[in-house]
């Protein structure tokens, strides 16, 4: 049987920090080393403990909002410096909204060892594990109702990199982004898994991700579909 992973938690909200906290080691798959409340506590908790993941909401404190009474986004810059001095540390983001530009700005530098999720999904213990598994081992994830956020406006798609693509395709790079392998995507399309084989090829080389490994394309394609499917407007 695996070792416990061993994680950082931090939200501002007491109540929320510890309920969360009990979820995860009730699983029996988690030890909270520490749960904090600030990013200046979370920097320290990581300096001390070197955790293998990291558990953060996207603000804190709350009484501080950024432009236009939106969250500020300690977390993020929190999962930046995590990420920079400590790169064995694997971060999973919180927030309660399902805006790209959030995801843009946590993946700025990269995706690997980075997930951003709902905080609604704090309740959904198995995706929780998940996330901050798939951080530790340098992976990276992205919370599927971002995703169908977009694909739901994919009609505003406009002279973008996914233009190419075709309506299956899109559907193969949708059923990707919600963290799918080739077996789940033939089962969830009814397609063959050569034929998803075929499709997910065709995805990468159509948006030009043909020298990245295998993970770290899967990961772009999902932003670039992110990116350019024009919801901000």
């Amino acid at each position: 049987m695996p070792e416990p992973l061993r994680i950082v938690m931090a939200d501002d909200n007491y109540l929320v920090r510890e309920g969360a906290r009990r979820l995860l080691e009730d699983s029996g798959d988690v030890v909270v080393a520490a749960a904090v409340g600030s990013a200046p506590e979370l920097l320290d908790a990581v300096e001390r403990l070197r955790p293998a993941a990291v558990l953060t909401d996207i603000r804190m404190p709350a009484s501080q909002r950024g432009p236009e009474g939106r969250p500020s986004m300690e977390g993020i810059e929190a999962a930046h410096a995590i990420r920079s001095a400590y790169p064995r540390t694997g971060v999973v983001v919180l927030s309660q909204y399902a805006d790209e530009s959030y995801a843009f700005e946590l993946f700025r530098d990269g995706t690997a060892g980075l997930a951003y999720l709902l905080k609604d999904r704090i309740g959904e213990v198995g995706r929780l594990l998940e996330a901050l598994r798939e951080v530790s081992a340098g992976g990276s994830l992205i919370d599927p109702q971002v995703v169908e956020a977009l694909v739901r406006g994919r009609a505003r798609v406009r002279a973008s990199a996914l233009r190419d693509l075709t309506p299956r395709e899109l559907d193969v790079l949708r059923e990707m982004a919600q963290g799918r392998g080739n077996a789940g995507i033939a089962a969830q399309l009814h397609l063959s898994e050569s034929s998803v084989e075929k499709y997910v090829n065709a995805i990468f080389t159509k948006l030009s991700l043909t020298t990245e490994d295998l993970s770290h394309r899967r990961v772009t394609a999902v932003l670039t579909f992110l990116r350019d499917a024009g919801l901000r407007g």
